[in-house]
């Protein structure tokens, strides 16, 4: 009996191996991620998620790509479900099920954000090792990042309780983020919600150190959080007052800070020099998205730690690309 051509089908085996092509990033981001680092710091947390019980070190892939990509918890899930690269990335067969959003936030906890901080210590290291940080000349910066766009619910409450000004006195006593405050940058600038700090090697332009703290924190008074352990380190005039001056020298190092307009001893020459070899470096705060995703001074560090783990996979694959090239 001949069977009608419109009911065949064809079956085609699948691997998901040949789906990702040689050239992928993810490929690169793979082989520069360490299995020997990350899974004996995520061996003790690597108790099974979800309903379909997903280890520590597949979700923390996730993780990795939902900060590099710049995705919401839903928009990872579809991510992973729809993405063959992020599948072959994170460790999912090709018809598998993945991680539902609800997951992601778990994950995030039982990671959390001192035992990120020892894995970024750990590649950190890595990469201090096989040469690519020397923490010689070191750039180091700041960014404000926002809490919230406005206050206007905020200032209501606090005329409905009798207060008489909306400032990082009475901010925690009517907002919802209680550890974010009021910070600003010159006299015009007004931000509400915390500050990043971040030092780069200026070897190969890789991310060293992160730390955040509260809006209103001064950088000159965030400096000892990412100051390198030796070295000249190029700040701007936001560094050029004593408690950098004092950090760098409990460090041993030697801070290039350009100097505000009306200090006495100001080289006008050379700070234009400091301003000119700072730019290429200021490119670590164009891709960071101003806006937090959590609130208070606990979870946003896991957010800074995960984006400079991004940040430098990114920076090696185009090292290696320039290194393949020469």
């Amino acid at each position: 009996m001949m069977q009608n051509t419109q009911d065949t089908q064809q079956v085609e085996m699948v691997c998901l191996e040949d789906l990702v092509a040689d050239s992928h990033p993810y490929r690169c981001f793979k082989q520069l991620l360490s299995a020997e680092i990350l899974f004996p710091l995520l061996a003790p947390v690597n108790k099974r998620l979800g309903r379909f019980g997903f280890g520590s070190e597949r979700l923390f892939s996730c993780l990795l790509l939902q900060f590099m990509e710049d995705l919401s918890d839903r928009e990872l899930e579809r991510y992973c479900q729809e993405n063959t690269g992020s599948k072959w990335f994170c460790g999912f067969q090709l018809t598998e099920n993945t991680a539902d959003h609800s997951v992601f936030c778990k994950a995030r906890k039982r990671i959390g954000t001192e035992r990120l901080s020892d894995i970024f210590s750990s590649i950190r290291n890595m990469l201090k090792s096989q040469g690519y940080m020397s923490e010689v000349f070191t750039f180091v910066d700041a960014c404000h990042l926002i809490s919230k766009a406005n206050l206007w619910k905020e200032r209501d409450k606090a005329l409905q309780e009798k207060y008489q000004k909306l400032n990082n006195d009475v901010l925690p006593k009517v907002a919802v983020d209680k550890q974010a405050r009021i910070g600003c940058k010159g006299n015009h600038k007004f931000g509400y919600g915390y500050k990043q700090q971040a030092s780069v090697d200026m070897q190969r332009g890789l991310m060293n150190k992160v730390a955040i703290a509260p809006g209103n924190e001064t950088d000159a008074q965030g400096f000892k959080r990412v100051c390198p352990n030796q070295g000249a380190v190029y700040t701007d005039k936001g560094y050029c007052t004593q408690p950098a001056v004092i950090a760098a020298k409990q460090k041993g190092c030697h801070l290039a800070a350009i100097k505000k307009n009306n200090m006495t001893g100001k080289n006008y020459d050379l700070d234009r020099w400091y301003s000119k070899i700072r730019a290429p470096y200021e490119r670590v705060f164009s891709q960071r998205n101003p806006r937090v995703r959590s609130r208070g001074i606990e979870k946003n560090p896991f957010a800074a730690f995960m984006q400079a783990m991004g940040f430098n996979l990114k920076r090696l694959r185009v090292l290696h690309l320039e290194q393949a090239m020469a």
